[in-house]
């Protein structure tokens, strides 16, 4: 399940998330990715669903935050990232985008 929310701001703030992290923190040297649920936590998606809402909601030209294999896989499939913008922390790939 991939875990979609929507911060409302000037410039809506999508979080995306695969479910099974939510909550974690994961560590490698300096870098740090601490996947907050009060900032990840949303509607749960499978992915082919996940696929369709992330595609409507780029329309809309908000930023994305993505992480785990599913939230990018599925931001892949939608189009919003390709392969090399995805970085990854203790081997949790993720990517900002801002269209």
């Amino acid at each position: 399940m991939i875990s979609i929310k929507i911060h409302k701001s000037y410039r809506d703030v999508i979080a995306v998330c695969d479910k099974e992290i939510l909550g974690e923190i994961f560590q490698e040297g300096e870098y740090k990715l601490e996947l907050k649920e009060n900032f990840f936590d949303g509607d749960y998606f499978e992915e082919e669903k996940a696929i369709e809402k992330l595609k409507k909601l780029k329309l809309d030209d908000p930023t994305f935050n993505i992480v785990g294999e599913k939230a990018t896989q599925a931001a892949i499939k939608a189009g919003l990232i390709d392969e090399e913008d995805i970085r990854t922390i203790a081997n949790i790939p993720y990517s900002m985008v801002l269209l």
